[in-house]
């Protein structure tokens, strides 16, 4: 009887996963929806990257990072309206959007940091804004603190940093071991929670940048990569990083940030010798996407004072 049991248990489990199952797509048709121009995929340091590169080359340069399961779409807006009086160059993190999962499989905070490096170089871009999202906002200002004669502002979205339950300093966190489940089984429905959590108003997230998020994180290779740059996220005690940077920072945080939550900002603002605050009402993790023209506003201001 126990033996027919789990016979019926294992048949439903089997049945669930096929059920489920969501197969990579194939890049050719991500590119195909996603990929601009062939320009845009360029080879850098041993890397081919997904990277948009527009206004003039001697405009001052801004560069937007993104956060994790995200891509460069995330600041379309922004980049339209920045493109022209500055240069504005962004770019898919590796095993994200439509760059290629690293060859050597390396997803820490220093590899990330050496690769905007070679972006700048390969760029000949001297000095730039940096603006980042979630642990765009963490990379920028990582990078900032080892590379400060490349850094003219930080503009910190909603940034991370700080460790939050699961993490430590200096310890890579414990990844879930369910979220596995991802790599062969990740339909939209169950996707559309957590891209919705990043939203203040669920219903400002559109069905077709649902599908965007759904899509790219089924390019293949990135499913694992998201999770092997979560194993690797080794995070840093932020005070002394954060107090050797000299340049004026500009925190943006949505009121409503259900993942970061505003009162973070208290931290930063303790330990960065020249920051400013501005909180966006009504605006979750990510308000260049969720109101773009409310949260370039104070962007603007801060680029030009």
């Amino acid at each position: 009887m126990m033996i027919w049991g789990l016979s019926i248990i294992a048949g439903i489990a089997a049945a669930l996963v096929i059920w489920l199952y969501t197969p990579d797509r194939p890049r050719a048709e991500l590119e195909a929806t996603y990929l601009r121009a062939p320009g845009d995929l360029v080879q850098i340091a041993g890397l081919r990257l997904h990277l948009r590169d527009d206004g003039p080359r001697d405009a001052p340069a801004i560069v937007l990072l993104h956060g994790i399961g995200s891509s460069l779409h995330t600041f379309d807006v922004w980049s339209e309206r920045l493109a022209g009086p500055y240069r504005v160059i962004r770019y898919d993190l590796p095993g994200t959007g439509l760059s290629g999962p690293d060859p050597d499989g390396i997803y820490s905070d220093e590899r990330a940091i050496s690769q905007l490096l070679a972006v700048l170089d390969q760029s000949g871009v001297s000095r730039a804004t940096l603006a980042g999202n979630s642990i765009g906002g963490r990379l920028a200002w990582r990078f900032a603190a080892a590379h400060p004669d490349r850094v003219d502002r930080l503009v910190l979205i909603s940034p991370d940093g700080y460790a939050s339950p699961g993490f430590d300093y200096g310890k890579p966190p414990r990844v879930p071991v369910v979220l596995e489940v991802m790599r062969f089984a990740l339909p939209k429905w169950a996707l559309r929670p957590n891209i919705e959590a990043a939203y203040a108003d669920p219903r400002a997230l559109s069905n077709a940048v649902m599908e965007r998020y759904h899509a790219l994180l089924l390019a293949p290779g990135n499913r694992q990569a998201m999770l092997a740059r979560m194993r690797q996220t080794v995070l840093v005690e932020p005070g002394p990083f954060l107090r050797a940077i000299q340049v004026p920072v500009l925190l943006l945080w949505g009121e409503n940030d259900a993942m970061i939550p505003v009162s973070n900002a208290e931290d930063y603002l303790a330990e960065l010798p020249d920051a400013r605050l501005v909180t966006l009402p009504g605006l979750g993790h990510v308000p260049q996407e969720e109101d773009p023209a409310a949260s370039l506003g104070p962007v603007l201001e801060f680029l030009t004072d």
